[in-house]
C-alpha cells in the first residue's frame, strides 16, 4: 500500500514535469503609420541620455572604506586592498573606489594594473576634474615605475591640464 502511493506521487510528478506553461500572448505590432498613409514620427526624439551620478550604497561602503583605511595605517595593503574590492562589487560604478584600488595595487608594486585601474576610475568620473587628474598623477607614477618616461609626462601634462580647470 505505502509503495502505490509512493508510486503513484513518482508519476505524478514526472507528468508534471511534461507540461507546459500556458503562453503569453505578445502585445500587437503596429506598421507605424498613421490612417492617412504617412508614417507616424515622434514628436521629440531624445537627446543624450543623462545618466545620474552613481548613489551610494550606504553604510556598507562607508563600513569597507573604515576597514580599509584601517589596514591602510597599520600597512597591510594587501587586505586594503581586498576590502575595496568587496566594497566594488557592492559599487561597481564607483569612480573612487576604483582610485583607491590603484592607488592600494601601486603600493603593491603592482604598476600596470594600478595603471589600468586608474584609466577605468577616469571613465567612470566623468565631471569629476579633480579625480580625473589625481587619477592621472597616479597614472604617472605607474609609469615612471615601469620606466615609461615619454608615458609619464603625458600623464602629468594631462593631470596638470585637468588640475587647471579645478
Amino acid at each position: 500500500m505505502v509503495a502505490m502511493k509512493y508510486l503513484i506521487c513518482l508519476l505524478l510528478v514526472l507528468l508534471s514535469a511534461c507540461s507546459t506553461t500556458p503562453q503569453r500572448s505578445s502585445p500587437p505590432v503596429t506598421d507605424g503609420t498613421r490612417p492617412d498613409g504617412q508614417a507616424s514620427v515622434p514628436e521629440r526624439l531624445p537627446g543624450r541620455v543623462e545618466v545620474p551620478p552613481a548613489v551610494p550604497a550606504g553604510g556598507a561602503i562607508v563600513a569597507l572604506l573604515d576597514q580599509a583605511d584601517g589596514y591602510r595605517q597599520t600597512g597591510d595593503i594587501s587586505n586594503e586592498a581586498a576590502t575595496i574590492e568587496r566594497a566594488l562589487r557592492i559599487e561597481p560604478g564607483n569612480a573612487r573606489l576604483w582610485h583607491r584600488l590603484a592607488a592600494a595595487r601601486l603600493d603593491q608594486d603592482q604598476p600596470q594594473q594600478a595603471e589600468q585601474l586608474a584609466l577605468k576610475s577616469n571613465v567612470l568620473a566623468a565631471g569629476d576634474t579633480r579625480l580625473q587628474a589625481d587619477n592621472w598623477r597616479l597614472v604617472a607614477k605607474a609609469r615612471w615605475s615601469m620606466d615609461d618616461n615619454a608615458g609619464a609626462r603625458a600623464a602629468e601634462k594631462r593631470a596638470g591640464e585637468l588640475a587647471g580647470r579645478i
